[in-house]
């Protein structure tokens, strides 16, 4: 069997601090066949200079103004000419021998569309902090847990995700991610756990989640009562608070027992002690 071709998309604006490490990372792998896809907003912060200084066969990029994230990276993916396609953030990076375990788990696993695994959580000087593992997937768990259980940096989707129309709504900023994930999920699309640290998701301060948290709360919110039942029922207010507080406690005891059960959270803490040594 031939080995795929793997296509990373990268939008990027003003990241020029954590581009340099995004990039590297996918030059770094050990693939015969990449393409790495950067399209930035139009940086001012020489981020563009960095990308015109790299002469690199496997890098295509273009800057210019678009409608935010979700628009840059819709592009990407139709551009993407690759079997699988990776979403890698521009403050991001990938860890060694991430594209081997993806390649690997996609040949023998044909009918899944859509591989998520686990990742570290790094500060701006790329210190560690944290490693993160998942459960296996649930849509219930995807839908009401307070966290995304599916993190885009460490996931990897099939072609066909692209091929059959599915991009990312322009009209969100904050949980695109999420609910892309909750519209795959309701189309049955296969999603699976890879068991692998495939990257590394960096925090600082210039980031979305630092920044614009109250935002991002309430697009995820909007976005699953869009795809939740309760939201499709005439509840009143104050009923479906109660009811929405109900099922992500459920959800939240739900992957903390399942993680549990599964030793994630031992295997986090003998990481993060050889991590700190």
């Amino acid at each position: 069997m031939a080995v795929a071709r793997i296509s990373i998309v990268t939008a990027s604006l003003n990241q020029a601090a954590y581009l340099l490490e995004a990039l590297e990372s996918v030059r770094c792998q050990r693939s015969l066949d990449v393409e790495h896809l950067v399209f930035d907003g139009g940086s001012t912060d020489g981020s563009v200079d960095l990308l015109r200084s790299l002469d690199w066969p496997h890098l295509r990029w273009q800057s210019g103004p678009d409608k935010g994230q979700s628009d840059a990276l819709n592009k990407g993916f139709l551009a993407a000419s690759g079997d699988i396609v990776g979403w890698l953030n521009s403050d991001d990076r990938y860890r060694a021998s991430c594209f081997a375990h993806v390649l690997e788990a996609f040949r023998q696993h044909p009918e899944v569309d859509v591989f998520y695994g686990d990742y570290t959580v790094i500060d701006q000087h790329g210190k560690f902090l944290k490693i993160r593992q998942e459960t296996g997937f649930s849509p219930f768990i995807l839908t009401y847990h307070h966290v995304l259980v599916i993190p885009t940096p460490s996931t990897f989707f099939r072609r066909r995700i692209f091929d059959e129309g599915n991009f990312l709504r322009t009209d969100l900023h904050y949980a695109m991610d999420y609910e892309f994930f909750l519209r795959l999920s309701a189309k049955r699309y296969k999603m699976q756990r890879l068991p692998a640290l495939l990257a590394d998701f960096r925090v600082h301060p210039q980031s979305k989640s630092e920044t614009s948290a109250h935002r991002q709360a309430a697009e995820k919110e909007q976005a699953m009562l869009e795809h939740s039942f309760l939201g499709r029922q005439p509840f009143p207010t104050p009923v479906l608070k109660l009811l929405l507080l109900v099922v992500q406690s459920v959800a939240g005891c739900m992957r903390w027992s399942w993680k549990f059960v599964g030793g994630a959270y031992f295997r986090s803490f003998v990481y993060r002690l050889g991590a700190r040594r």
